[in-house]
């Protein structure tokens, strides 16, 4: 897995969410991830999203943070939009990624999700010295994009917010 200090400019995001925690996620019965990431992609949900300004490029993100990634968290899916106007606001969430740093995390090709499971196991064992800083807990992200087209062999990007 590579990795790469980055200064965000930060972006708008349009898309759904869920309140879940690591815990809960290991559990099929009560995972909630799963199921909205199937719900998105089966009811094409990112066609639904006005101003996309990226079309096709998927942003998963963990926001709102309870405590750390052992406490409760928003997840969301979704896409850029380039205005949040007339968005359907019974149906979906904006979400603001502010500008900041971030370590860049490029996985090898892999098995999804499999290699993103596995690139976060690995980021959660990691020092703030081996993260290039400690982590701020206000939004992390992955990026799938053309590279993660084909599910068994994706490349993701994860973005984790730091403080330098």
């Amino acid at each position: 897995m590579q990795k790469e200090k980055i200064n965000f400019d930060g972006i708008t995001l349009v898309g759904l969410t869920t309140r879940t925690n690591n815990k809960n996620e290991m559990d099929p019965n009560t995972r909630k991830i799963g199921p909205l990431i199937d719900y998105y992609w089966q009811n094409k949900i990112a066609k639904k999203i006005q101003h996309r300004s990226d079309a096709g490029k998927t942003y998963v993100a963990y926001t709102d943070y309870e405590s750390n990634e052992h406490g409760e968290y928003t997840f969301f899916v979704g896409e850029t939009v380039s205005s949040t106007e007339n968005q359907n606001e019974s149906e979906f969430r904006i979400l603001q990624i502010p500008a900041g740093n971030f370590q860049k995390f490029t996985t090898d090709a892999g098995k999804m999700p499999d290699n993103i499971i596995q690139a976060w196991q690995q980021i959660w064992k990691m020092t703030p010295d081996e993260l290039g800083g400690q982590r701020n807990y206000i939004a992390d992200f992955e990026v799938y994009d053309r590279r993660a087209m084909d599910p068994n062999n994706a490349i993701i990007d994860i973005y984790i917010g730091v403080v330098l």
